[in-house]
């Protein structure tokens, strides 16, 4: 199985680093010096890891063959993919991989069905579930514990209790303000 642990973003300095946008909670064992990373698109790697440092709270990496600021900047916007064991877990009971997530169903907590989870949206203050809903428009649902109450991986779904408003139709609201 595979993750995608960062995408590459513009070269810094002259000598082939590049900043990436961290997108795995072990940087430290998926983006390490030595590590082989098979890239999307693939045609761009695959790309090993020889330095890794932090420069001001960006993680900044520099691969082998790459030795310049022409080639990092040739390497912008390439994601990069770890290879996982399927069955390994995130050490955290309450943490999951983006492939445990997409295509559970997302429901209420009284069971109303709401959609199903396409994406992971990873945001810097927090991740997003993008759910397609049945009309197939998309709803946004914050990846938070006071609205995602419960993730039953087992059961195939989501359990949420949204605030008003947040998957409310434009049409409900409509109706109820005109209540008011």
């Amino acid at each position: 199985m595979q993750l995608v642990v960062a995408r590459i973003g513009r070269a810094h300095g002259i000598k082939g680093e590049v900043t990436v946008e961290v997108r795995t909670d072990e940087p430290e064992l998926r983006l390490a010096p030595g590590a082989v990373l098979a890239t999307d698109p693939a045609a761009a790697g695959p790309l090993t890891i020889e330095t890794g440092r932090v420069h001001s709270g960006r993680l900044l990496l520099r691969f082998e063959g790459v030795a310049d600021r022409t080639g990092a900047e040739a390497l912008r916007n390439i994601l990069l993919i770890a290879d996982i064991d399927p069955e390994e877990r995130p050490e955290e009971e309450d943490e999951y991989y983006d492939h445990q997530l997409v295509d559970l169903d997302v429901v209420t907590e009284d069971g109303a069905g709401v959609g199903r989870i396409t994406e992971i949206s990873h945001l810097p203050s927090q991740d997003l579930f993008i759910v397609e809903r049945p009309d197939g428009s998309e709803v946004m649902i914050p990846f938070v514990q006071e609205i995602v109450t419960e993730i039953d991986l087992a059961g195939q779904k989501a359990v949420i209790d949204p605030p008003p408003g947040l998957i409310d139709d434009r049409a409900d609201i409509a109706s109820s303000r005109e209540e008011s």
